[in-house]
């Protein structure tokens, strides 16, 4: 079977970048069309300049990076520097990159990759606010029908919220570009914070990154050593969840999660629930099915699968 076709939508972010390293090093599953990256985590400039550290890092400087939406559609722009420090990849001492960013709006190159590529060919792997995604869908509404499958990190629903009492921070910082994603009719599969809050990097997982030797297990060590920090001390957990890495581990082994094919909606009225995925988890609702929901994740098998793999770098 040939590699899968992808667009990775990023906002690097430590745990982006890990997300894009393991699709990078798995070239038999997956070839990376480009990369499109979007304000999120940190803004725009600062994504755009990670995705590239994390492209040369990974010695694959041949992969087109382009800069996308430097706001979300409706609403100001809510970083989380507080999280990711203030470059979005704090931690490691990595180079800034010497790739130029290509030629192009991140939107025009989804839209004239999915106009190019066979229909059904290419899947879009969101790991930030889908703002890229939702200006595409609008500006070629004709695209929707040639995308094989969306692959997302966003949303809550037994987890709530992350950055509001109920609302994931990728789908609060632009819920209307997640509403549009959410009624574009495409086969859509989210990793909420259910499963990603389940795949943490314990001591032991982050020492096996570190073991490797490599600048990219050392980097990866180094990363998740700084972002950690935050979540041990809002949950009390044994480590950091690695978020983003959920979505490009389902492309190569789908097999690690489970979940349910339910509604979902995107709350968009409230102030107070801003954001909010409304997942019919137990289908009480008569809204039909447009998204499957993972709910957990054999997280050995994840940090396995992602151990190996980084290795190859």
């Amino acid at each position: 079977m040939p590699p899968r076709k992808i667009i990775i939508d990023t906002d690097p972010g430590q745990d982006d970048a890990v997300a894009i390293l393991l699709a990078l090093a798995s070239p038999d599953e997956i070839d990376v069309l480009g990369i499109t990256a979007v304000a999120g985590n940190v803004p725009l400039d600062l994504t755009a300049k990670n995705a590239r550290i994390i492209c040369e890092l990974a010695g694959k400087t041949d992969v087109p990076v382009f800069a996308g939406c430097d706001r979300p559609l409706g609403r100001d722009l809510v970083t989380a520097e507080h999280v990711h420090g203030k470059t979005g990849l704090d931690g490691p001492n990595l180079p800034d990159p010497t790739m130029p960013l290509s030629d192009g709006h991140a939107v025009d190159f989804i839209i004239d990759t999915l106009r190019r590529e066979e229909p059904g060919t290419v899947t879009l792997c969101p790991l930030g606010p889908l703002s890229n995604i939702a200006t595409a869908l609008q500006r070629a509404p004709e695209i929707a029908e040639r995308v094989q499958q969306i692959v997302l990190m966003g949303g809550a629903y037994f987890e709530v919220g992350n950055i509001t009492p109920t609302a994931e921070f990728n789908i609060y910082v632009d819920p209307d570009a997640a509403e549009i994603v959410m009624k574009s009719g495409i086969d859509i599969v989210i990793m909420p914070l259910d499963v990603t809050h389940k795949a943490l990097v314990t001591q032991a997982r982050n020492d096996a990154f570190r073991a490797l030797g490599t600048p990219v297990g050392v980097a990866v060590a180094e990363m998740t050593d700084f972002f950690e920090r935050f979540d041990k001390e809002k949950y009390g957990s044994a480590g950091a969840p690695l978020h983003d890495p959920c979505v490009t581990a389902y492309l190569i082994r789908p097999d690690l999660f489970t979940g349910r094919h339910v509604n979902v909606e995107i709350e968009t009225g409230s102030e107070l629930t801003m954001g909010m995925t409304v997942a019919d988890w137990w289908r009480v609702s008569d809204r039909p099915a447009n998204a499957t929901f993972m709910g957990d994740i054999d997280a050995d098998g994840f940090f396995a699968l992602l151990t190996d793999r980084l290795a190859r770098l």
